[in-house]
């Protein structure tokens, strides 16, 4: 499996590949977001590691530019910004996991023979999901409610498309952790919490009928009342 570490800390950059190459993997190198963004576009990796704080390009922006060009790798973003609303902005950005530094290695290995294995698995599901007047094209990414377009970032989507697929399921906040974060991702409710309301103030707040309910102490459920 060939891994891209994007670090411009030296130090850190060759513990990572050390411990990555101990473990069987491939690893290619690079110190600034530039670097970063022409490797992974050319490159076929199965993950990138990538710091946040790089020169030229950032980590937000080196992941905006590779899900705008369609890239799918999975980005594990490292960072020493470990607040709510940047982990937040890390999955808006098409994150799809967030290691906040100092990390024990055995954890960010973890991490990555997890994100590797998710991309992996891609089951035949269906391409247009409904709930009510909710209507969500998976391919096109669009998502309607009574016929008007709704705009949501990269995680909002997986969130909904989860709970549509789940539609009259109470998930727990440990299911939507593991299936659109990862089972091992330390997010606590906040996030996910976070992400609810936000999705709430999008897909229900000017309709009558709510989509979005709270299971008290139990979780969340899409379902038409």
């Amino acid at each position: 499996m060939k891994i891209l570490i994007v670090e411009d800390e030296e130090k850190v950059a060759s513990f990572i590949k050390k411990g990555l190459e101990m473990n069987h993997f491939e690893v290619e190198l690079a110190d600034n977001g530039s670097l970063a963004v022409t490797r992974a576009i050319s490159g076929n990796f199965d993950a990138i590691v990538m710091d946040v704080n790089i020169p030229l390009i950032n980590g937000f922006d080196a992941t905006k530019m590779l899900r705008e060009q369609e890239i799918k790798t999975p980005v594990l973003l490292l960072t020493a910004l470990g607040t709510i609303s940047d982990k937040v902005h890390g999955f808006d950005v098409g994150a799809d996991d967030y290691l906040v530094k100092p990390f024990e290695f055995e954890e960010l290995l973890a991490r990555i023979k997890s994100l590797i294995k998710r991309a992996r698995v891609e089951p035949l599901l269906d391409k247009v999901l409904k709930v009510a007047d909710l209507e969500m094209n998976v391919d096109a990414k669009i998502v309607k409610r009574a016929g008007q377009q709704i705009s949501l970032t990269a995680k909002e989507f997986m969130l909904l498309e989860y709970m549509l697929r789940n539609k009259g399921k109470v998930l727990s906040r440990s299911d939507i952790a593991e299936k659109i974060w990862d089972i091992n991702f330390d997010t606590g409710t906040n996030v996910i919490d976070l992400y609810i309301f936000y999705l709430r103030k999008k897909i229900d707040k000017n309709y009558s009928k709510k989509l979005i309910h709270t299971q008290v102490g139990m979780g969340y459920v899409l379902k038409e009342e």
